[in-house]
């Protein structure tokens, strides 16, 4: 008679050798499904399951189907058939990846201390900045832990080789995408926003080229309207780099490159400190693509700056 512990913890080598063998493994196969690549189709609710999955690293949920369950609202036949269907002999085998990762989560430590301060209730005093200040410093760890290198680096090669690169955000995300403008501009001339002086997302759209790029940023609750710019600048069609948040986010199976950054934090709305760094990140990295070409930009600014009296 099989025992069934055993046989979960000890997986069929044949079948898990096809399935990622590590977390980074799986979010890379998690965004070839969201794009439509490879020959593993999820439903949207598979996808939703294991877009949270991913973002569980360190918890002691995923130490039981049971527990995992029921953390993600779903049946254990539910994580069964997920794990088959990524190529794992079964739930065993996509457990034992889950947890060869790290069982301290990335920023742990600043997580449990923002829950201490907020547990006393007093968000209007120091206590309030220290929890906001350490979920930040956690999103950064974890942004630092799940950075795929390889997108990011295509997402680089990408902006860096544009003709044109335009980049559109709404809502408070319109602050960030004004943020990468300035920052890319300090290194290149023509990179603008979409829409900029409200002169039309239609007409900005249209006026690009096929070896430009759009810069898309957009979290969940997902804007419409930022997820229907995407799908019209595919079909124009316009390469799109996409930063967003999770592994199912609706603009992954429009874009080229993806940066998903975390975000979750005890603000009153989304937190954009980690999408801010994640555009310092990929600002010097442009830069550096082309040092000597960045290092006259960067002159040139300062001349200007310098002949306009602009600074003290």
């Amino acid at each position: 008679m099989t025992n069934d512990l055993h046989s979960q913890s000890m997986p069929d080598q044949s079948v898990t050798d096809k399935a990622p063998q590590t977390v980074t493994g799986l979010r890379e196969l998690m965004l070839r499904i969201a794009k439509g690549e490879g020959n593993i189709t999820l439903g949207p609710k598979a996808r939703e399951a294991l877009a949270r999955i991913l973002d569980l690293q360190g918890d002691p949920a995923l130490l039981s189907i049971t527990s995992l369950a029921d953390r993600l609202g779903v049946n254990p036949s539910t994580l069964t058939r997920l794990a088959r269907n990524l190529g794992y002999s079964g739930f065993g085998a996509f457990q034992q990846v889950l947890l060869n990762a790290s069982m301290s989560a990335p920023g742990s430590f600043y997580s449990r201390q923002a829950e201490t301060a907020l547990r006393g209730g007093d968000g209007s005093g120091p206590n309030g900045v220290a929890a906001l200040c350490r979920e930040s410093q956690a999103n950064i760890d974890r942004f630092l832990d799940m950075c795929d290198q390889s997108q990011f680096r295509h997402a680089t090669e990408l902006i860096a080789g544009a003709p044109r690169v335009m980049v559109y955000g709404i809502r408070q995300f319109h602050a960030f995408a004004s943020f990468l403008v300035y920052g890319l501009r300090m290194i290149r001339s023509d990179v603008h926003l979409l829409d900029s002086n409200a002169l039309g997302v239609a007409e900005g759209i249209a006026s690009m080229g096929p070896q430009d790029v759009l810069v898309i940023s957009s979290c969940a609750p997902y804007s419409r309207q930022v997820v229907e710019v995407a799908r019209a600048a595919v079909d124009k069609p316009v390469s799109v780099v996409a930063i967003t948040d999770r592994a199912d986010s609706p603009l992954i199976m429009a874009s080229k490159a993806a940066l998903l950054v975390p975000h979750e934090t005890s603000f009153l709305s989304n937190s954009l400190s980690t999408f801010v760094l994640a555009a310092e990140c990929l600002i010097n990295s442009c830069a550096a693509i082309d040092p000597k070409a960045a290092k006259a930009a960067l002159a040139e600014r300062d001349r200007m700056i310098s002949r306009l009296g602009i600074e003290l």
